[in-house]
């Protein structure tokens, strides 16, 4: 759901691996060669190695012993006048120098016999036929990979699994709701089925060219975020050959040992997330396995002087960076700070603490620090541990960590009380100085930059309705009633944003500037990418109120996106709102088939499917259990415990 604003995507945020027959790309210039000259080639270099050992072996007769009785000891010379730096050493003859030559001796022996081996071998290896030879070339090829496959499929600790509730099911009774959600799931189907025909592997759709799509988020490779991202969608919607289609492709060509620097934050909501919900979910272990490889992957993103990670990081090299645009070199508060579910649950199933460890070294870092205005910045400086410039906004930069405060509170089965403190600490702060009323009685979140407030609210910061909403339970002094109505308002808010386009879809944002009420002044703001949030605050406020206006109002939604997104290869963003005649982006983003669909369907299910005092949804949507555990510090591994 969040994201740094600059980027088109998420807002919140590898050729597939060819295990048959494998190959190594490494190595396709020199297959082209004759399987001969390439061992020809192996077997200069090894005598040119061997040779080299046999002449540079170190001289005995350059090294002086004094027997001291005890051991043999080097004396330095130096020159007269040269200093130590032209030292030599001189030889003291023991009476163990004739054990030292026979050593050397017999050394140069087994050097010449190696030698004269390796050269019998060649021959024997150039009488076979070209057949042969490639036969035996394919046999080590396969038992390299096969061994890499077994590292990387290391089984994990068993962990008793609770009784996970609510994982199916929510058929609605009423005939007229059981068709609108019919209807997603259609929509569901049609995204799918023209990314397993056009984009397969790839980790995005271009549904109108019909080809594969990608961003910098993802890095250079093809890891296949969009059937990662689906995978818990099509499980609840009860579309299991699709998801048996992606477990497969995860099984067989999902790979992170390539050299590809990738977003540490969308990489875990996404991948992370998703694969740990698509476990959780389905019981399949390969979903576990897949996770904590990645996770190893984004540790050394972590190794910056402050320990809040960099945003940036290579999965081949470990190298870490932060975005050039970000604050004089800054992390981004909703990026380092939107970690914590994933990681808690990670240490939960390994038995492993280092990632829980991190996530509360960043949570003790921050408590530690000034805030102005009690407001926490969107920057950070992972070298220095200062903030950066003073922007503060619940949309993009900043949402999904207060999010995570409050999901971190749930998730722990409400024990984690340092969280809710946080989470009720920043929306005092939140509610004094950024929220306001517009002329027309609309609430709003402002952004605050540089000691003032602008009236601009953005697309990403509409998930807050359900956040409020969420959190409304457990508020200090009994303002429970106070945050839902909060959140109705900013619900209210959103759906005016909407309402007020041309197609009913609703803006990247939006400003409250005199006559100018939730509506994107600037040509720049008027698109939509398949967002989510505020589907996903009508989903948080009807299951908390049962208010019908809120499956309205995403019917709505649902009807201009079917109308006016759907293409005949998939869903694709669009432009302008404003404009009758839409122009599309050509995207079909992976978190419309992670969210927004799946929040509409949720909108027109039972509440039995997946409850909420069961379920913590990740910012990426990925429904993730609630650990009931006195001490979430502990691991879900009985070792540990």
């Amino acid at each position: 759901m969040t994201a740094p604003a600059l980027l088109p995507l998420s807002g919140r945020r590898i050729p597939p691996l060819n295990l048959g027959p494998p190959s190594f790309p490494h190595h396709r210039a020199t297959l082209r060669l004759s399987e001969k000259f390439i061992l020809l080639l192996i077997l200069s270099a090894f005598i040119t190695l061997c040779f080299g050992a046999f002449f540079f072996l170190p001289d005995s007769s350059k090294h002086k012993r004094f027997d001291l009785g005890l051991e043999d000891v080097l004396i330095p010379h130096v020159d007269s006048g040269k200093g130590a730096k032209n030292s030599g050493v001189f030889l003291i003859h023991g009476p163990d120098e004739h054990r030292h030559r026979e050593e050397e001796e017999r050394l140069r022996n087994k050097i010449r016999a190696d030698h004269e081996k390796a050269l019998e071998e060649a021959k024997e290896k150039l009488k076979k036929s070209k057949e042969e030879i490639q036969a035996e070339i394919q046999t080590e090829k396969n038992k390299v990979v096969r061994e890499k496959k077994m590292k990387e499929n290391k089984s994990l600790p068993p962990v008793p699994l609770a009784n996970l509730v609510g994982i199916s099911g929510g058929d609605p009774e009423d005939n007229n709701v059981k068709k609108k959600r019919e209807k997603i799931k259609e929509m569901m189907k049609h995204a799918w089925d023209n990314y397993r025909a056009y984009g397969w592997g790839h980790n995005e759709l271009r549904p109108i060219a019909r080809k594969g799509h990608s961003t910098n988020i993802f890095g250079s490779s093809q890891m296949g975020a969009t059937i990662v991202d689906a995978l818990d969608t099509l499980y609840i919607m009860g579309l299991h050959d699709e998801f048996r289609d992606g477990q497969n492709w995860i099984e067989n060509n999902l790979d992170f040992s390539v050299n590809s620097e990738v977003s540490v934050f969308e990489v875990n909501i996404r991948f992370i997330g998703g694969l740990l919900s698509a476990y959780y979910l389905s019981g399949e272990e390969i979903f576990k396995t897949k996770a904590v490889q990645l996770a190893e992957k984004l540790l050394p993103a972590f190794n910056t002087p402050t320990g809040i990670p960099w945003a940036m990081v290579n999965l081949k090299s470990g190298v870490g960076r932060n975005w050039g645009w970000a604050s004089a070199g800054s992390s981004i508060l909703a990026e380092f700070g939107t970690l914590h579910m994933e990681f808690v649950h990670l240490s939960y199933l390994t038995g492993n603490l280092v990632y829980y460890n991190k996530v509360m070294h960043i949570r003790k870092l921050l408590q530690k620090m000034d805030r102005p205005n009690g407001l926490y910045p969107n920057y950070l400086n992972p070298r220095t541990g200062r903030w950066g410039q003073y922007h503060t906004s619940v949309g993009g930069l900043g949402d999904s960590f207060y999010e995570y405060l409050l999901k971190a509170w749930l998730m722990s089965d409400k024990t984690d009380h340092e969280a809710r403190k946080m989470y009720d600490d920043a929306i005092e702060a939140i509610e004094k100085h950024l929220i306001k009323k517009s002329r027309g009685g609309l609430v709003f979140i402002g952004e605050w930059k540089n000691g003032h407030l602008e009236k601009k609210m953005g697309h990403l910061a509409c998930f807050a309705g359900g956040m409020f909403a969420l959190g409304a339970d457990g508020s200090r002094k009994d303002k429970a009633g106070h945050y839902l109505e909060l959140g109705a308002e900013i619900a209210r808010t959103c759906h005016e944003s909407y309402d007020r386009t041309a197609l009913k879809l609703g803006p990247e944002s939006f400003k409250f500037d005199g006559a100018v009420e939730a509506v994107a002044v600037r040509q720049a703001e008027k698109y939509y990418i398949l967002r989510p949030e505020v589907i996903e605050t009508y989903w948080y406020l009807w299951r908390f109120t049962h208010d019908p206006r809120y499956r309205q109002w995403g019917w709505e939604a649902a009807l201009a996106i079917e109308k006016h997104c759907r293409v005949r290869g998939g869903f694709s963003g669009i432009k302008d709102v404003y404009s009758s005649t839409p122009t599309h982006d050509d995207v079909q983003q992976s978190f419309f088939l992670a969210e927004t669909l799946k929040y509409l369907y949720l909108l027109f299910s039972n509440d039995d499917l997946l409850p909420l005092d069961h379920w913590v949804f990740n910012t990426e949507a990925h429904p993730l259990p609630v650990l009931h555990l006195a001490n979430t510090t502990l691991s879900g591994n009985p070792a540990v415990r």
